[in-house]
This record gives structure tokens, C-alpha cells and sequence, in this order.
């Protein structure tokens, strides 16, 4: 068995998965550097990042080295898994397997049906944010082998969050020469703010659509302020009303 890797090993490491990022999210380079510069920092079976699609609602691969049906599992139903609502919160720092309460991991076809037929005994759910407070994908990280305690790998993981969601953010927005012209879209209104426009045809609260659309209630009162100021509507209702006219309604 490997000896256990000194605090300043792991934080040389952490440096090295920063730089990596830092490329991917220059646009110079992907997002497999990232992961192997990553199992310098706490060693894995499987690992993966992930970007989120809000039209699609699904997340993509990015790169990962899961086998193939825990790769459709996380891009297509994890975020339906009933420990998604508790990863997801911004606020919150990674959710570590040996941290999930018994009761719901026994609800998790996630955990039940994916991760523990490969024998998963511990490793990390990291949900990644950009800074304007979009949910952008994941990293997930998975070992066969529990990890010793205390372990320092664990806030090392917490450190990297800002810079491994720039650099998944960066495969999730299009480079600027290839982002639609503003005049383009309908009102002017930026992709973000269509989507926000199109939740409103449901009469859904701030929340509601926050949930859906995996960003905060905040931010989605912000987008819809500049809706209304940019269309020169009164209400969310006249605003709900535009987008029915316009044909615009949410991806399900």
C-alpha cells in the first residue's frame, strides 16, 4: 500500500491542478490535464468533470474515466438523484460519501444501483459554480479504498472549487466570436435572460425557477429586472405574455 502523502505533498499537488485549470479555462488546453493533475491530490478510481446544459437539463462529460453506464447515470439522471439537492447548493462545500446520511444513500439509485456495484467506499460530489452564481457541472471523484481521517485532501478539494468551475465553465459558454449577436435575439436579451423569460410562462416563483434553471432566487430576480427593463414591460405577467407571443417557452 502507498505511503500516506504528507499536507505539503497534497498542497504541491493543489498548485499543479490549479495551473491545469487556469489552461482549460484560457481556452489552451482541455479538461483531462485537470483530472490527472487531480489524482496527485487524492488518489481515485474513477473521476469525472461534467458541464451542465440548462436547455438540454443533462449533464455532458468533459472528461472522466467512469465506465459507461455510471457516465449515462451521472449525465442523465443524477440530477434527479435525491442527494442532488443537497450537493447542489452553493453555499455548501463538497458532499463526501462517507458524510451522506444512511437513509439517503439507501434512497440513491445513484449510489445503489452505480457506485456500489463498483465496490465505491468513498471519494467526493463537488457541484461547481461560476461567479455569477450559475450551477456550470460537477466534479465527481470515486475510490474503492475509504480515505484515511483526517484527511487533508478533503479542504485541498474545497480550495480548488473556484478555479475547476472556470474551467468548466469555459466549455459551457461559447467563446465570445461565436455567441450570438445581441441584436439577433429576441429583445436583446442575453441566453441567460431567455431562459429566465421563457421559466415565466409557467407562473413559476423565483425559487421554482432558480431550481430549474440551477441558479439562485437572487439571481433570477436580477435577470428578470433587466427583462423587464430591457422589453419596457410593467410586471412579470406582461413579460410572461411577450414570451408567449414570441413563440419562447422552457426546455423540458
Amino acid at each position: 500500500m502507498a505511503a500516506q502523502r504528507s499536507t505539503a505533498d497534497i498542497l504541491d499537488a493543489a498548485v499543479h491542478v490549479r495551473e491545469a485549470a487556469r489552461s482549460a479555462a484560457n481556452g489552451a488546453s482541455g479538461l483531462g490535464p485537470v483530472l490527472s493533475a487531480l489524482s496527485e491530490v487524492m488518489e481515485y478510481d474513477h473521476a469525472s468533470l461534467t458541464r451542465w446544459d440548462p436547455l438540454l437539463r443533462r449533464h455532458t462529460t468533459l472528461a472522466g474515466s467512469y465506465p459507461d453506464d455510471a457516465t449515462a447515470y451521472i449525465e442523465n439522471r443524477l440530477h434527479r438523484d435525491p442527494v442532488f439537492p443537497v450537493l447542489r447548493s452553493p453555499e455548501r462545500g463538497g458532499l463526501w460519501l462517507r458524510d451522506v446520511p444512511g437513509q439517503l444513500l439507501a434512497a440513491s439509485p445513484g449510489f445503489q444501483d452505480v457506485l456500489s456495484p463498483l465496490g465505491i467506499e468513498d471519494g467526493v460530489a463537488q457541484c461547481l459554480f461560476a461567479a455569477d452564481g450559475r450551477y456550470v457541472g460537477m466534479l465527481n471523484v470515486s475510490t474503492r479504498r475509504p480515505r484515511r481521517a483526517p484527511d487533508p485532501a478533503r479542504a485541498v478539494v474545497t480550495l480548488l472549487t473556484e478555479s475547476l468551475a472556470a474551467a468548466v465553465a469555459r466549455q459551457a459558454d461559447p467563446p465570445p466570436e461565436r455567441a450570438p449577436a445581441a441584436a439577433a435575439r429576441p429583445g436583446g436579451l442575453s441566453p441567460r435572460e431567455l431562459q429566465v423569460l421563457a421559466e415565466l410562462t409557467t407562473g413559476g416563483t423565483n425559487r421554482e425557477i432558480a431550481e430549474r434553471l440551477h441558479i439562485t432566487p437572487r439571481t433570477v430576480g436580477t435577470h428578470i429586472e433587466h427583462i423587464l427593463a430591457k422589453l419596457d414591460l410593467p410586471n412579470r405577467a406582461a413579460a410572461a405574455a411577450r414570451a408567449a407571443a414570441w413563440g419562447i417557452a422552457p426546455s423540458r
